[in-house]
C-alpha cells in the first residue's frame, strides 16, 4: 500500500483568518470524506490534522507549530503528499506542499470524486420563509 500524507482544511480558511466552529465541524467531515477517498484508492493515509488538535490547541499558535511540525516528521516515510482541494488550499496546507516538496516527495492535487457526498458536507443552506 502506498502511504500517504492526506492535507485538506482544517482551523484556517483559504485566505489564513482563523475557522469558526461550524467550518471546523465541516473541515473534520470533509477530511473523513478525503481519508476514505484515499483508502477506496488502496492508499495508507494519515492525517495529523485529524489527530493533534484533540491534543494539542490549534489555535494557540505555538501549539498549532509543534503539531505541523510533528505532521511534518512524517513526510520522510511517506510516497507522497495528497492534497485536497475541493475547498481551497489554506496557508497551512501550502506550508504542507512546501515541506514535501522540500524533502523532494511527491504532491499530487484531487478532489471527492463523488459530488453529492462532497455537497451533503456541506451546511445546507436556509431557506427562504
Amino acid at each position: 500500500m502506498r502511504r500517504v500524507i492526506i492535507e485538506s482544511p482544517f482551523g484556517k480558511n483559504p485566505d489564513g483568518s482563523p475557522a469558526d466552529d461550524a467550518t471546523i465541524a465541516r473541515n473534520v467531515r470533509y477530511l473523513k470524506a478525503c481519508l476514505a477517498d484515499s483508502i477506496r484508492r488502496g492508499e495508507a493515509p494519515f492525517a495529523s490534522h485529524g489527530l493533534y488538535p484533540g491534543s494539542l490547541d490549534d489555535r494557540n499558535p505555538a501549539e498549532r507549530k509543534m503539531g505541523m511540525e510533528a505532521g511534518w516528521a512524517w513526510h520522510e516515510v511517506a510516497d507522497a503528499v495528497i492534497v485536497y482541494e475541493d475547498l481551497g488550499i489554506t496557508p497551512g496546507m501550502l506550508a504542507g506542499v512546501a515541506n514535501a516538496q522540500k524533502l523532494g516527495k511527491s504532491v499530487e492535487y484531487r478532489r471527492l470524486p463523488n459530488r453529492p457526498l462532497l455537497e451533503s458536507l456541506l451546511p445546507a443552506r436556509a431557506e427562504a420563509s
